[in-house]
């Protein structure tokens, strides 16, 4: 059997060390290079021969990597949030310059990705929804990736609706929380947390809760293992697991 050679970028982190023990728990994947801050990812990349790169390091750094990742011509699975849509686009055109491709995915719990599938099917018909995320208090940023995500999937699937709200009068700055195209998202960052995301729809005396708790970060390896074995076969950047489902 061949098995495809992963490095892991990013592996004394809490995610990082999680996927080190997924790839060699799985019979099909070989670790062949755990990096960290300090090392050198291009040469890692070079002298390890890395098909796949798994990157899980810091916002900050997070698209020099896959710069670095793409540029080596290895395919590159991105769980590092922040990204921006010009990010993206940059993303979308190294992947056609070196032939090799990239999954980027805010969320890689598969429960994550049917909560945000089945919120934008509720947005047909509920008008208005918030978004409340809850994740550890060591997460860089805020809001996160996976509510920043399911906000845009609602969007692209209501352009029409427009909810009536009600004048309101913050009398805390950012009491209403952050706002991305009409829908309010609140972010907590709490000792004790993992990942965790409600989505609340109201309507006209209703509402309708949709949520997805991650309550161990083993709850994102199956994503992630189903990335590796895939990203061969894709053809370019592709933004979001639910592609792949």
């Amino acid at each position: 059997m061949t098995k495809t050679r992963v490095l892991v970028n990013g592996a004394k982190g809490k995610m990082g060390s999680e996927t080190v023990n997924a790839i060699n728990n799985t019979a099909d994947l070989e670790l062949v290079a755990q990096i960290d801050l300090d090392d050198d990812l291009a040469a890692s990349i070079k002298e390890c021969q890395a098909e796949v790169v798994v990157d899980f390091t810091h916002p900050d750094s997070a698209f020099k990597n896959v710069k670095t990742i793409l540029d080596c011509k290895a395919h590159a699975i991105v769980g590092t949030t922040g990204l921006t849509p010009a990010n993206l686009a940059e993303i979308k055109k190294l992947c056609t310059k070196n032939k090799v491709n990239c999954i980027v995915a805010p969320n890689f719990a598969i429960g994550a990705i049917l909560m945000m599938k089945f919120a934008r099917e509720a947005a047909h018909y509920m008008p208005e929804v918030e978004i409340i995320e809850l994740h550890h208090n060591q997460k860089a940023d805020s809001p996160s990736g996976t509510a920043i995500k399911t906000a845009e999937l609602i969007l692209a699937d209501r352009q029409n609706i427009k909810p009536k709200a009600p004048k309101t009068v913050e009398k805390l700055k950012h009491a209403r929380g952050a706002e991305l195209g009409g829908i309010h998202i609140h972010s907590i960052r709490l000792q004790g947390f993992v990942a965790h995301q409600e989505v609340i729809f109201g309507g006209l005396g209703q509402s309708l809760k949709i949520r997805h708790d991650s309550i161990s970060r083993e709850s994102f390896m199956p994503g992630v293992v189903m990335a590796i074995r895939k990203v061969k076969k894709l053809k370019g950047l592709v933004y979001g697991l639910e592609n792949l489902l």
